[in-house]
């Protein structure tokens, strides 16, 4: 190791009090490095719920799109198809057409 004025310092623990202990221990004893290593276990924590909450709530609307929207898009899209339909039959028989788009009472 080192010395500095007839002093060694270490870089490893040693077997005496926490004067000769190496800084790397010393520093990972510090309160900062103890509350950074919380606040990231803390955030680690939370976005694990919050990927879980997330995944579950995209669960329920990819499910209800599924059970209430896609029904719904394919009876909107026949209905088009057959509006469509009496519009050629109509324009076929010679009538105007605004007589098929017009609603009947």
């Amino acid at each position: 190791m080192a010395s500095a004025g007839g002093k060694r310092i270490s870089l490893t623990k040693s077997n005496s009090s926490n004067k000769n202990d190496g800084i790397i221990s010393r520093v990972s004893r510090s309160s900062i490095v103890i509350k950074g290593k919380q606040a990231a276990s803390d955030a680690t924590y939370v976005g694990k719920k919050l990927a879980k909450s997330t995944g579950k709530a995209a669960w329920i609307v990819a499910t209800t799109f599924l059970v209430l929207g896609l029904p719904l898009i394919i009876v909107m899209d026949r209905e088009q198809q057959l509006n469509e339909i009496d519009l050629q039959q109509a324009s076929l028989l010679g009538a105007p057409p605004s007589a098929a788009i017009a609603p009947q009472k």
